[in-house]
């Protein structure tokens, strides 16, 4: 098997593709045999940033989204991207309950919701440029 493996996918930003991040980066750490439990918390943290890149970054409209899945040894990389809007204050933007959509009834837990699932979470973002989501979770012992 080797101790590294890669997948990048490109897919519209529409809200039906976020299931496809979801299912693609859950087949994608199969190969590391995880439980119920760590599939289940990679897909929820896919699913949040997924949807901030097609909710905030795009606000609706229909651009790419790049989804980058690395394995080393145990641990699984994801890096979830957008050309959108950007963040002009990540460390706001990543507080519990801070949202800018609450007209959408957006909870602003998403950023929450990824620390809670994954091993490390960090946001790099650029106003008028993007925004990428990089988290990190190491599967098994």
């Amino acid at each position: 098997m080797g101790n590294s493996n890669e997948m990048t996918i490109i897919f519209d930003s529409r809200p039906e593709n976020e299931g496809l991040a979801r299912v693609a980066a859950a087949a994608f750490c199969t190969q590391l045999n995880p439980t119920l439990e760590e599939v289940a918390d990679l897909k929820t943290a896919v699913s949040e940033a997924v949807t901030n890149c097609i909710i905030h970054g795009y606000q609706g409209e229909v651009h790419k989204i790049r989804m980058k899945c690395v394995r080393k040894e145990r641990t699984i990389y994801l890096d979830i991207e957008d050309d959108g809007i950007g963040i002009a204050d990540v460390e706001k933007a990543m507080e519990p309950l801070y949202t800018t959509r609450a007209d959408q009834d957006r909870s602003g837990m998403g950023f929450t919701f990824m620390e809670a699932f994954m091993d490390e979470v960090k946001v790099t973002s650029q106003v008028g440029k993007g925004t990428c989501v990089h988290m990190s979770k190491k599967i098994g012992n």
